[in-house]
């Protein structure tokens, strides 16, 4: 059985709308996975039904996080938050962890698995953290821009057997402070944390660059949705679907 794989929704207020882009359902299906998007909600309830149902979590990309979840307050540079996907990926997250759900997050969904767990965020990049590495790229956003180095006692190591890897990258927040629960697996050239496992769960991993802009051109990608998609399948098989 192929597992089912629910993808939070990215939101466009300006067009009252719920959207999605393709490369993160389509990455999930060539992994062998079912993709569905899910509603926006931060109902308990809700949430705790529609995991009965599923059998994985992307989190997708998307808003800055409201830095007041963090304790701090929003600077200029700081983007304007959509605290509803905030609650409903907190109520998510809060779930799927006491259920030992496999999770993939992707860009935002880095920072706010940091956040959940207690970490902090530069809010922009340039006015916080400058440096000479491109995080922000212009399209096409599937053309590597800077490289990362992977930690060797990592499994994302173990996945891609090399130490260093060329990645797309898109964003100007990006975690500061290291969540306690969270263990580092990569980091870019100017020493940010690019790549993150929880290490007390069966599959918590989280990544700073776009593979769903690059899987189709990368193996190393490909590789990351695989091994997603493939605990995915055994958490079903655990669970008797």
């Amino acid at each position: 059985m192929k597992p089912v794989i629910g993808i939070v929704p990215l939101i466009d207020e300006t067009k009252d709308s719920y959207w999605m882009l393709p490369g993160y359902m389509q990455g999930i299906t060539e992994a062998g996975g079912i993709p569905v998007m899910l509603p926006l909600t931060d109902d308990a309830e809700k949430i705790g039904r529609l995991l009965e149902l599923l059998q994985g979590i992307l989190l997708t990309g998307g808003h800055d996080v409201d830095p007041l979840l963090y304790g701090e307050e929003p600077i200029p540079q700081c983007g304007k938050p959509c605290r509803e996907r905030d609650a409903m990926e907190a109520e998510l997250l809060r779930q799927a962890l006491e259920r030992d759900m496999p999770v993939l997050g992707i860009c935002r969904g880095i920072q706010f698995l940091n956040v959940h767990l207690k970490g902090t965020l530069y809010q922009d990049l340039p006015a916080q953290h400058p440096s000479d590495t491109e995080h922000h790229q212009k399209p096409p956003y599937d053309v590597p821009v800077h490289s990362v180095s992977i930690l060797k006692d990592s499994p994302l190591f173990a996945l891609l057997n090399r130490d260093t890897l060329s990645v797309n990258s898109y964003h100007h927040q990006a975690i500061r402070q290291k969540s306690e629960g969270l263990k580092t697996m990569a980091v870019s050239e100017d020493g940010l944390v690019e790549a993150v496992e929880m290490p007390d769960r069966r599959f918590v991993w989280a990544v700073q660059w776009h593979p769903e802009f690059s899987f189709r051109k990368d193996e190393s990608s490909r590789r990351i949705f695989r091994e997603f998609v493939k605990h995915c399948a055994f958490y079903a098989a655990a669970q008797g679907v």
